[in-house]
């Protein structure tokens, strides 16, 4: 489950694994009363708890509704799907393929930036035309990575998931050779630290993750 964090609008919005959403529905109907409505929603559910509790659940890969309409979402949002992360930071970038939690194909790799200098002048002015040297080559780079690792899996990918400088994230997406996976992208934006192996591996637990913003009665005061 993904860290509580307020809410547009009121309440908390958080992340719940499709293994754990059962359970966490549970202790929600335990903690506010048994669901008195349950309707679909955008690719989810409303539901609205005895004490007026109200609970908005998100597919992060669509759903169809199907009665039951709780039990058809909780199992929906337990199926494995293909999906692409590609995270990038200044000197670093990671690409991968997953099915479900599983990685399938990835890359990982570093190219050096400097760091900022509090220099003046004339060799302040140098340097930054260098850093920028860099970061322009460490976009280029990331793309080759992402056409060589990721293209080969266009055919049955769902989405593509995306995280760290968002800046950097879009120079690499907006180029040509990748409009295709650029189409793939998805809105939420992964929260990761430096793109290495170990974080690339953890980014499942965010991108498979149901959407989850519950307000209380408290809330509403």
């Amino acid at each position: 489950m993904t860290r509580p964090r307020p809410a547009a609008g009121g309440g908390r919005q958080l992340g719940v694994a499709p293994a754990r959403l059962g359970r966490w529905l549970d202790g929600v109907a335990t903690r506010h009363g048994a669901f008195t409505e349950v309707l679909p929603a955008a690719d989810g559910l409303a539901l609205t708890c005895a004490d007026t509790t109200a609970v908005t659940l998100r597919a992060p890969f669509g759903w169809t509704p199907e009665a039951p309409l709780l039990a058809s979402f909780t199992a929906a949002a337990g199926r494995d799907h293909r999906a692409a992360v590609l995270l990038v930071r200044r000197g670093r970038w990671a690409v991968g393929v997953f099915d479900g939690e599983a990685l399938v194909v990835s890359k990982v790799d570093a190219r050096q930036v400097q760091g900022r200098t509090a220099a003046g002048g004339w060799s302040q002015q140098r340097f930054a035309r260098r850093r920028s040297n860099q970061t322009d080559a460490v976009v280029d780079h990331a793309v080759e990575t992402a056409a060589r690792v990721l293209l080969p899996h266009l055919d049955g990918l769902e989405a593509l998931f995306t995280g760290g400088d968002r800046g950097l994230v879009d120079d690499v997406l907006g180029e040509p050779k990748l409009r295709a996976l650029a189409a793939l992208r998805r809105d939420a934006f992964l929260e990761v630290g430096e793109p290495t192996k170990a974080v690339l591996l953890e980014t499942p637990k965010q991108f498979r993750a149901v959407d989850v913003h519950i307000v209380e009665p408290g809330d509403r005061a």
